[in-house]
């Protein structure tokens, strides 16, 4: 093998090359704080708030409805922890599948999670029964990390839309809100958040080709959110902290592209990823692909390989120079199954058993078919 393949790419991207190039200034040379009253801070702010107007561009929002974050798990927190301090007497819904960065702070609030389907699809059945008088936030991401589904988003919105006038009709004036961890889906789905129905949405620059650490989050005109940093009182009160403008600029120059450029890569990397599917499953007729096979984005395969160590296949995979993952690349460090496989019924042998293949920009046919030979030769 002349070089490393990456199967990675839902846990982390390369940096783009224009989105390099356009985050290099201000790392150096304007470096200065946007805050700053002089001339050079002024030029700053103008170029952090240009920035926020192109994210805004992107969503089809107006650049108020904009914070900056340091990554989309922030985001999340500020979304769920935002809503619930505003509201402590009420309820959050978040979906079983979950990144732990929704699950983790709702579950310091009220929180019952909503149930899936065995295809890892939000059960609208099951969600519409769990919507309580006291409910006032329900949390479901656009694209799962793990399995790829697609989630019914702007039938989860009307639904939303219709218990929403029923509680009106009693006397009930308790929003209900939608949030969403959108941070897998900028590459593939459209991200105009009126169509999507969404109040709130969490980006993720890591995920796109743009810098780390580096995310936003749209929050609908009229959504109040409670701080969770204070202190100078940037992003509009909600995000205390000198900006990051460099990432900022790197986050909106990612999101712009990959909206711009999402039609190229459906197509692209759907290909990849039914060639590599398809071929695995003549090579191995027992493996299990899990998610709906419909309602999938293009760029993640999840595998089952019934009696065989996902652990040890991962490490031998490495060794032959090729990355692939066992889940979540942010809950890696822990021991326990993957909650995700768990909500859709897989035992904890299958958990055991299920590698994470995700796909992106720099792979080529020859390399599927390379991982493809390599596997042949492991089970």
């Amino acid at each position: 093998m002349t070089k490393p393949i990456y199967l990675d790419y839902a846990a982390a991207t390369p940096v783009d090359s224009e989105v390099l190039a356009a985050m290099e200034p201000y790392w150096r040379d304007q470096f200065y704080n946007p805050s700053a009253n002089y001339l050079s801070g002024r030029s700053i702010r103008q170029a952090l708030e240009g920035a926020r107007g192109q994210v805004a561009q992107s969503l089809g929002c107006r650049p108020a409805e904009i914070v900056f974050t340091a990554g989309a798990t922030e985001a999340n927190n500020l979304a769920i922890a935002g809503i619930m301090r505003r509201f402590p007497d009420a309820e959050v819904l978040v979906s079983a599948i979950e990144h732990e960065s929704v699950l983790a702070p709702a579950e310091q609030f009220d929180c019952r999670q909503i149930p899936v389907t065995p295809q890892g699809i939000v059960d609208l059945a099951e969600l519409e029964k769990m919507i309580s008088d006291k409910t006032v936030l329900v949390s479901v991401m656009l694209i799962n990390n793990e399995l790829g589904t697609i989630q019914p988003l702007k039938e989860i919105r009307q639904l939303l839309n219709l218990l929403s006038n029923l509680r009106l009709s009693k006397g009930n004036k308790l929003p209900l809100y939608l949030h969403t961890d959108a941070a897998q889906a900028p590459n593939y789905l459209d991200l105009h958040v009126a169509r999507l129905g969404a109040d709130i949405l969490s980006l993720n620059g890591g995920k796109i080709y743009g810098p780390k650490q580096s995310g936003a989050l749209y929050i609908k005109a009229g959504v109040k959110l409670k701080p969770l940093i204070l202190g100078g009182g940037q992003e509009f009160g909600l995000r205390s902290g000198t900006e990051n403008v460099a990432a900022d600029i790197g986050l909106a120059v990612a999101l712009a592209k990959a909206q711009a450029g999402k039609s190229l890569q459906v197509k692209k990397i759907n290909d990849l990823r039914l060639m590599f599917e398809e071929r695995l499953t003549n090579l191995a007729p027992n493996i299990q692909i899990n998610g709906a096979s419909k309602y999938r984005a293009p760029h993640i395969s999840s595998i089952t390989f019934p009696g065989v160590d996902n652990e040890r296949l991962m490490m031998q995979l490495d060794e032959a120079g090729i990355m692939a993952a066992v889940g979540s690349a942010c809950s890696a460090s822990s021991d326990e199954p993957s909650h995700v496989l768990a909500a859709i019924g897989l035992s904890v042998s299958a958990i055991r058993s299920t590698l994470r293949f995700s796909f992106g920009q720099g792979l080529t046919v020859k390399d599927i078919e390379c991982t493809l030979d390599t596997l042949k030769n492991l089970f």
